[in-house]
């Protein structure tokens, strides 16, 4: 008896669809009731201009070359002319996918099904006549050319699959509409219709989302440990009552002032820089490794429940070739050191390119924090000189990534095109790499600098570093260095993820309103002919007449283009998003939060985007999200990596730790009724005596003034130094072997924590491994029962 091709539901599929992730599917996706493939739509569409300039003669002959290229494959076209471009309505004959699952079936790589056995999928065919046309080419005096280089040089003005309008309609109710944000996604549906890629895409964002609720509920929480005891903290207390005299933050105009004039800030870096951070950020390290260990127990589900586990990029590839062309020859993949090397001189040309913007950036603040301070007409921002600048600089470096996105974007394509790489796959893996990496640089370098460098390289009263020997280095925030990387990460990822979505969303909506308003006439037009003739062929599976199809052509070409990177772009906004909410989430324990936020907008977002604002994207088949995968693993090391280092190194846990227990009070005696923290802020902080030569030619006289108008012959500023001779004190050199051993211990402590927690949850549920068992021995009986039939027929002969 012959055994069903359907299983079991995976343990992982059931554990997704119940915290609502995915949504509960009844047996079959509801695309799969609807036609294979509509009479009145096409495999594929390709758009020229229709022009009768005579300078356009030879363009007009590579497009009819080019179309009688298609049709010696056996393409069927047909051909529609409006006023403006021309349309042509591609369809492959039945033979291409009979040969095309034959390939399949006989291949080494496949995970035959029952699947394959029926009608090919709309998205299968499209794949496929995608591939026959970007393999077609034409003789030309320059050598052959192919489809690229005929839209390049615009012999064709677009090519684009259509949406189908009845599985359009399905998505749109359950999955691309804002009303749906917390429901689950259709995601078998998604596959159906957008192929295999981009439901890996929605099914990681997914997961990614949901994930995320733990992370922000604990973010929330030590915000709010915080602010439990933003009042009652001894060294708040300690601050706020403070009358010590700190010495001129900036040259010329910063005067002297008061540390309780911090008071505010102290207790607003209290809120994320507390005890609490630490066993946060060792959550969040270990979060990032579940996460994407589940990640891999569900994507191994999935597509074996899609029948693509055993699926094979390059078997694939060879399938169509053959099918495209059944002289085909294979293409060898190639190597060259020399390549290689100048991609690699190259990329770091480039990264020393994005670095040297980040220390524009340093130079912009210093500059800026001087001039701001000159304002004495602005109360207000000559006083906060220093915010405002880093604020405003934080707004730069946004501008930056804006226009470093474009910049990195054309280097990384124009890196692959050297590299020359065999498969599209190979490319887009390739600029993957490359593109991450310029925009990781482009990011956080900024970031690195402000947490391990601000403040530690700047010197101290006397010995001020000073660039081009004028203006000084920057210091920490007052309250800390923390408060600095809290602000600029805060202002960027809100910038980043508001903005990013209004243009997102209000790009191919305002885009596609224009369209439609230069083709309003002939919609008009084409209304009328709806109502009266194409009534019947709307409802059933009749033609639509020629200006229907223009019509629907029409609608698809006004939507905005996609190209082969258009799913790139949103992995690499999430991943750098997920880069933020890991790495330095010590500093921002709220980041989690905002990106949960943005999350379930962003979900949605993307739907709507891609089932009604954009063209069909082309149908991709994969077995995982590919390179992404080795990404995130990389950003969870450094995420382990930076918060030790922010911990030990940015934030002031360390040097509270050993002033608890080796110089505070309670080192010494066993007393209970003394505050251990007690006498903490004086002892972080060094005094300048303002009568040496070497501080009175840093500071001028009027900047030794104190606002109620006093002179003071002594200042105090954060560091550990020798009142004499400006020397670092033991105390120094001790909280910096704490501080490195800390950052060891903590990286070795979370390092174990992963390893335990990528052991302990399968990469590949045991029910995934059990079915791909049986479903390969019961194939292999299957190809053995006929040559055993006829073993038993020769027998009894």
């Amino acid at each position: 008896m012959e055994r069903r091709c359907s299983h079991k539901r995976q343990g992982s599929i059931e554990m997704l669809e119940t915290i609502g992730v995915v949504k509960k599917e009844n047996g079959s996706s509801n695309l799969l009731l609807l036609p294979a493939h509509s009479p009145r739509s096409f495999d594929y569409v390709l758009v020229s201009q229709n022009s009768e300039d005579n300078e356009s003669k030879g363009s007009v002959k590579k497009e009819r070359d080019f179309i009688s290229a298609l049709k010696d494959k056996n393409l069927q076209i047909m051909k529609f002319v409006d006023d403006d471009n021309i349309f042509y309505g591609i369809k492959a004959p039945k033979e291409i996918f009979e040969t095309y699952k034959h390939l399949l079936k006989v291949s080494d790589a496949c995970n035959w099904s029952c699947a394959h056995q029926g009608h090919i999928p709309q998205s299968t065919r499209i794949r496929i006549v995608d591939f026959i046309l970007h393999h077609s080419s034409i003789n030309t005096e320059g050598g052959p050319e192919f489809l690229s280089d005929l839209i390049k040089s615009n012999v064709f003005a677009a090519q684009f699959c259509l949406h189908e309008k009845e599985e359009q309609k399905v998505l749109r109710k359950s999955w691309a509409r804002w009303t749906a944000c917390f429901n689950g996604q259709p995601i078998t549906n998604v596959r159906n219709y957008f192929g295999e890629k981009v439901a890996l895409y929605f099914l990681w964002l997914g997961w990614y989302t949901f994930l995320l609720i733990p992370a922000a509920v604990l973010g929330i929480i030590v915000f709010l440990y915080g602010l439990a005891f933003i009042n009652t903290d001894p060294l708040i207390k300690e601050v706020c009552e403070s009358d010590t005299i700190m010495c001129p933050l900036c040259d010329k105009r910063c005067r002297v002032w008061q540390l309780s004039d911090t008071c505010t800030f102290a207790k607003f870096s209290m809120l994320f820089d507390n005890e609490g951070t630490v066993a946060f950020a060792m959550f969040m390290a270990v979060w990032a490794t579940v996460f994407l260990e589940f990640w891999k127990c569900h994507r191994a589900s999935y597509v074996y429940e899609w029948k693509v586990f055993d699926w094979c990029e390059e078997e694939e590839e060879l399938i169509l070739e053959i099918v495209n062309n059944y002289n085909c020859e294979p293409r060898n993949q190639s190597h060259s050191y020399l390549r290689s090397t100048v991609i690699m001189v190259l990329v770091t040309l480039m990264l020393l390119l994005i670095i040297g913007l980040t220390h524009a950036l340093v130079v912009f603040r210093v500059i800026a924090s001087v001039e701001f301070a000159k304002h004495t007409d602005w109360p207000f921002l000559s006083e906060n000189s220093i915010i405002v600048a880093f604020l405003l600089a934080a707004v730069l470096h946004f501008i930056t990534i804006t226009v470093m996105t474009h910049v990195n974007r054309i280097v990384a394509l124009k890196l692959c095109e050297i590299e020359k790489v065999r498969s599209h796959d190979a490319i887009e893996r390739s600029f993957t790499v490359k593109m991450f990496t310029f925009q990781f640089f482009t990011l956080f370098s900024s970031l690195i600098y402000t947490a391990f460098f601000l403040g530690r390289i700047n010197g101290h009263p006397g010995g001020y570093v000073r660039i081009a020997g004028i203006w000084r280095l920057e210091e920490c925030h007052p309250s800390g260095c923390l408060m600095d990387l809290f602000i600029q990460m805060g202002v960027i990822m809100f910038l980043k993820q508001t903005i990013s979505n209004v243009i997102e969303f209000s790009g191919p909506w305002f885009m596609r309103w224009l369209k439609r308003r230069k083709s309003r006439k002939l919609r008009r037009k084409v209304c009328q002919c709806l109502k009266k003739e194409c009534m019947v062929a709307t409802a059933g599976s009749a033609e639509l007449c020629d200006n229907c199809k223009i019509k629907d052509l029409l609608r698809n070409f006004d939507l905005k283009h996609v190209d082969s990177f258009s799913l790139f772009n949103e992995f690499l906004e999430m991943v750098l998003q997920f880069s933020f909410t890991t790495i330095f989430v010590a500093a921002f324990p709220l980041a989690p939060l905002l990106a949960l936020l943005n999350n379930i907008i962003e979900i949605r977002l993307d739907a709507i985007k891609m089932v009604t604002l954009e063209r069909r994207l082309l149908p991709k088949k994969t077995k995982d999200i590919g390179v992404w995968t080795d990404v995130l693993e990389i950003i969870g090391v450094l995420a382990v990596i930076a918060n030790g280092m922010v911990i030990g190194i940015t934030s002031d846990f360390i040097p509270r730790l050993v002033y608890r227990y080796r110089y505070g009070p309670c080192a010494s005696s066993n007393a209970t009724d003394v505050d251990c923290m007690s006498g903490y802020i004086k002892n972080t902080l060094s005094i300048a005596n303002i009568n040496d030569e070497n501080i009175r030619r840093d500071f001028l006289p009027l900047q030794l003034i104190t606002h109620n108008q006093m002179n003071v012959t002594y200042c105090s500023y954060k560091d550990y130094r020798s009142n004499e001779d400006y020397t670092l004190t033991s105390q120094f050199w001790v909280i910096q072997a704490v501080r490195f051993a800390f950052i060891i211990l903590f990286e070795h402590v979370v390092v174990v924590c992963k390893s335990i927690a990528g052991w302990y949850v399968p990469s590949s549920p045991l029910e995934v491994k059990n079915n791909r068992l049986e479903d390969k021995l019961h194939r292999l009986k299957k190809e053995l029962r006929p040559e055993r039939e006829r073993c038993t027929l020769s027998e009894n002969a």
